[in-house]
This record gives C-alpha cells, sequence and structure tokens, in this order.
C-alpha cells in the first residue's frame, strides 16, 4: 500500500538509468517516452492513489464480493417482510382488464383475497420473487460497488453524477441477469392463480410448464421495460440516497450513519423512484401477464393503456408500491450497511 502513496514524477533532464536525453536529436526514437504513456500512467497512478488514500483516511471502500454477499442477505429478508404490498399491487395493475373490475381498491382486494384464500392468499408467488429477490439484490450491489469504487475521491466520496451513472448501470445488469425472468414468472403465477381453473401447482411445476410451453424467451417478456424500468429505479434511488449519504456526511466521510437515518433516506429515495417511474412498471407488468400476446412490443402496450385505460392507468397501483418500495428500500439500505460492516470485521480485504 505505501508504493502507492509514493509520489509520481517524470524526469525533465538526463536519465542515468537509460542514458536518453529528453528531446536530444542524437538519442533513439524509441527510447522516447510517448506523451500519451506518459498520461496514461499518470491516471493510473491518480486512480491507485485514490483507491489507496480512500481505504486508509476516508470512507473504507466494499469489496464487491462484500457487496454480493450482503445484498442478498437484505434482499431475502427484505422481500419476505413486504410481499404482501407487492401482492396488492400486482392484482390492481393486472384487474385494470376486467370489465367491470374486481376490486374497488386496496382494501376490498386484501378483504377478498384473505376471504377466498387466507392470509396465506397475500403470500402467493412469494417462492418466484424470494428466489429471485436474493440475487437480484446481490447483482444490484456487487455490480454499483464494482462500478463505484474506482470512481470516488481520495476520500472516498463519490460525486452526485457518477452516483447516478452506477446506479444506472447496477440497474440493467440486475434486469437482464435476474428481475426480467423472474418477475415475468411471479406475474404469470399471480395472474393464473386468479383465474377461475389454476393451472400451476407451485413454483418449479409453473416454470416447467411455462418453459415448455412458450422455451426461455417465455421467461424474457417484457425485457425492454424492465430494463428501462430497473435501471431508472436504481439510478433514482442511488442517486437520492448518495446525495443525503454526501450532504449529511459533509466535509467527514468517516461519520456514521445510525441505522434510524439510514432508513429515512432510503425510504426517501424509494419514494423518489415510485414517482419517477410507476408508468414503466405499470407497462412492464402488462407485457410479463398472461395477456401479454395482445400486444406487439412494450410501445404498443404503452399506446394501447394510454388508448383504452387513460393516462391515469400508469399511475394504478401507485399507492400500495409506494408504501412497498419505500419500506423495501429503507430495509434494505439498513440491512445491507448492518451486513457490510459486520463483514469488516471478519473479512479483511484491502
Amino acid at each position: 500500500m505505501s508504493s502507492l502513496l509514493k509520489p509520481f514524477s517524470v524526469c525533465e533532464g538526463p536519465c542515468e538509468s537509460c542514458g536518453v536525453r529528453r528531446g536530444c536529436p542524437g538519442s533513439a526514437p524509441h527510447h522516447q517516452p510517448s506523451s500519451r504513456r506518459l498520461a496514461a500512467a499518470a491516471r493510473s497512478y491518480a486512480a491507485r492513489r485514490n483507491l489507496a488514500a480512500a481505504a486508509i483516511g476516508g470512507r473504507k471502500l466494499t469489496h464487491p464480493g462484500k457487496a454480493i454477499l450482503a445484498g442478498g442477505i437484505a434482499g431475502g429478508i427484505e422481500i419476505c417482510i413486504t410481499f404482501p404490498t407487492e401482492y396488492v399491487k400486482t392484482q390492481l395493475q393486472l384487474d385494470g382488464r376486467a370489465n367491470p373490475p374486481r376490486y374497488r381498491g386496496i382494501g376490498d382486494c386484501v378483504k377478498l383475497t384473505v376471504q377466498d384464500h387466507g392470509l396465506r392468499g397475500l403470500y402467493r408467488g412469494l417462492s418466484s420473487l424470494l428466489y429471485g429477490s436474493i440475487p437480484k439484490s446481490a447483482v444490484r450491489f456487487g455490480t454499483f460497488e464494482m462500478l463505484s469504487n474506482p470512481m470516488r475521491d481520495h476520500t472516498g466520496r463519490l460525486d452526485n453524477t457518477r452516483s447516478l451513472l452506477c446506479g444506472l448501470g447496477a440497474g440493467i445488469a440486475e434486469a437482464i441477469v435476474v428481475v426480467c425472468p423472474m418477475e415475468t414468472l411471479k406475474v404469470k403465477m399471480i395472474h393464473d392463480q386468479c383465474s377461475l381453473r389454476p393451472r400451476y401447482r407451485g413454483f418449479f411445476h409453473g416454470v416447467s410448464e411455462i418453459i415448455r410451453e412458450q422455451g426461455v424467451r417465455g421467461t424474457y417478456q417484457g425485457l425492454t421495460a424492465t430494463v428501462l424500468k430497473q435501471g431508472t429505479n436504481q439510478a433514482i434511488r442511488f442517486y437520492v440516497m448518495n446525495l443525503l449519504r454526501n450532504w449529511y456526511k459533509g466535509d467527514d466521510p468517516r461519520k456514521e450513519m445510525h441505522p434510524i437515518v439510514t432508513a429515512m433516506f432510503g425510504a426517501t429515495a424509494g419514494a423518489a423512484s415510485v414517482f419517477g417511474n410507476t408508468p414503466l412498471d405499470v407497462v412492464k407488468t402488462r407485457m410479463q401477464g398472461l395477456e401479454a400476446h395482445r400486444y406487439k412490443n412494450t410501445v404498443d402496450c404503452a399506446f394501447q393503456i394510454l388508448k383504452q385505460e387513460g393516462p391515469q392507468a400508469f399511475y394504478k397501483g401507485t399507492v400500495p408500491r409506494l408504501g412497498r418500495v419505500c419500506l423495501d428500500v429503507a430495509i434494505v439500505f439498513v440491512i445491507y450497511e448492518e451486513v457490510v460492516k459486520l463483514l469488516n470485521n471478519v473479512w479483511k480485504t484491502q
């Protein structure tokens, strides 16, 4: 580590080790240092110096491996707590096509579900989302730390613009690797349970039937909408979270954040993402439902919703989603930060 902190210098005069003088007519051209090489070396050194300084005197950088593990744990705990609100949100969005709609609102949806299936009915489809939530959060936080670590300054501080870009990258990665196939399965299974004659007897039976009938492509319906939704989701959340964190810590990057403060900042970031991309979430849900064949593509789906149901349809399920997402993001960030602190004590990394 100490070698990274040595000053970087370029001699302008004779170099005794190689016997070449810069700019001397008699020197061999292939010995002349290239200005591009010098600039690249300087940039590389500056990046290493910032990482080293951040690890020593500023915010401790989070190893991507720790981020993957902590993110997976946080995602699994969070989804077990908040799934009923996700279930209600999905039901209200899918109910928009019914004529007349079955549910009169959030309370009515909960009441009818409990009457028909008991309290366990609010957890229908949990298995598919649980299997996806753990790797989703793992990919999200692992990608974010991997992208953001080289972009931090010498104190470990990440500026807001770069946090937006890193969040966007994390959202796109989780959408392609995990979210799109798992969300498609979740929506199809919830939709199937609402039909008069449910076909799927469980998660694995549902997966096998969907793949048998539609192939792997059947689990990647609405990929464009999912990438747009997750990319903007995480860009907004990490941007707002980083903005609030930088404001709170001020000039002291080593200042600790109490879990309550982290939860408040996380809930604020979650609320911002809900109002920013609920229309994309509605389109994504429609594209992944059992009647997705009605739409040619994502744009056609959005156009038909606007034409047949009006602009207000793009904000169906906003209230239950708002409650779920605020709680979701608050829980995830709190658990993630606390697990990382624990891992720092038992898993030593540079």
